[in-house]
């Protein structure tokens, strides 16, 4: 049946959607289970999708298990987001070829064919936003962003359970995507999938499924999922976090944070909004070729801040500080939003399982009389 912006509608499985998708010439990105977790890469079918797995997530701690085999997406996030695609961690910016009179610079070309994001979250829908304004923001876009960016798909999952270390619904950017997709999908707990359409390229994909009409009463069993999934949530982020950050940038609890934290950066990678890097320029032995790269850094490394004369943050007790003043707080200066969407994966990849979310209460709680 013609599909509609806005309307809603049924289909019994993924199945044909990843064929349509594949059928129009989509390069499908979606989750599947590697090295013991769950990531994105590409899918040339259905079959491929981790079906009847779920995780277990705490500070620390990962673990893929089996869940129910007819359930398609019981498992939450896992330690990769389409970050990796938007924004590579290893991209050559341009190219430089000696001449008689000079050299000659040819900007580096991006093989990025159209691409269906498929099985995205709530929070990491929010999270390329939040990289929109980071990369695609006008004065200061990076093209090569703006270009994967137009040509990409999102197809988005809904999320049906949280995990320990989720806490999405005090940031306001899940278990629910609002906005932000051309396709949507909630796993009905009878069985079977309820279908958002958000764009028309998502009616164009549609248009070609055996498709049934949504009844009112399928959407508020598609609500329920999400309820349900909210209510999961033992985590949430203090509700004045920035101002918080902002006004204790002294208190002893940086200390006590700095002591555990082992500068290894692993939240930096694993979290979806970051965006350090550094750039690199590199010739061959003659000096007749440069080419200039763009890498994934940190600020948690020590290099990272390094001026004429050393670091601006030598200790990593100021590294830590950094990180997460700029992600709760000072990054609503830069970008209007936080830069956190609670997908609670800094929390789970963590090695010694340090909580951002128990960092910022423990900010926010009064001290004692005696400052401690």
């Amino acid at each position: 049946m013609p599909a509609a912006v806005g309307e809603r509608y049924l289909i019994e499985s993924p199945e044909p959607l990843v064929g349509a998708l594949l059928l129009a010439g989509y390069r499908v990105i979606g989750p599947q289970a590697g090295d013991g977790a769950i990531v994105y890469d590409e899918i040339e079918a259905a079959g491929a999708l981790p079906r009847g797995l779920t995780d277990e997530q705490s500070g620390g701690h990962y673990r893929l298990k089996d869940g129910d085999p007819d359930r398609w997406f019981d498992y939450v996030v896992g330690p990769q987001s389409i970050k990796k695609y938007l924004f590579p961690a290893h991209q050559k910016l341009w190219s430089a070829t000696r001449t008689p009179d000079g050299f000659d610079i040819s900007p580096a070309g991006d093989d990025y064919p159209k691409t269906a994001f498929f099985g995205m979250r709530a929070c990491e829908i929010a999270a390329m936003e939040i990289q929109d304004k980071v990369f695609d923001n006008g004065q200061f876009a990076d093209s090569g962003y703006g270009r994967r960016r137009a040509n990409s798909l999102i197809v988005a999952v809904q999320c049906a359970r949280s995990a320990e270390t989720c806490f999405c619904a005090s940031m306001n950017t899940g278990p629910r995507a609002q906005s932000g997709f051309d396709i949507a999908l909630t796993e009905l707990d009878e069985g079977g999938f309820l279908v958002e359409c958000g764009s028309e390229a998502g009616a164009s994909i549609l248009g070609g499924l055996d498709l049934a009409g949504a009844l009112d009463g399928d959407w508020e069993a598609a609500l329920d999922v999400t309820r349900n999934a909210a209510a999961m949530q033992t985590r949430r982020m203090v509700g004045n976090v920035a101002e918080v950050l902002r006004e204790h940038l002294d208190h002893p609890r940086w200390d006590e944070v700095a002591d555990r934290c082992l500068s290894c950066a692993n939240c930096t990678l694993a979290c979806p909004t970051c965006f350090c890097s550094d750039v690199e320029d590199v010739t061959d032995l003659s000096g007749d070729h440069a080419e200039r790269w763009r890498t994934w850094d940190s600020c948690f490394s020590l290099d990272f801040s390094y001026i004429h004369g050393g670091a601006v943050r030598p200790s990593t007790k100021s590294r830590y500080r950094q990180w997460m003043t700029h992600k709760l707080s000072s990054w609503h200066d830069q970008f209007g939003s936080s830069g956190c969407v609670g997908c609670g994966r800094c929390i789970a990849w963590c090695p010694v399982g340090i909580d951002i979310t128990e960092e910022a209460a423990a900010i926010a709680a009064p001290l004692d009389v005696t400052g401690e």
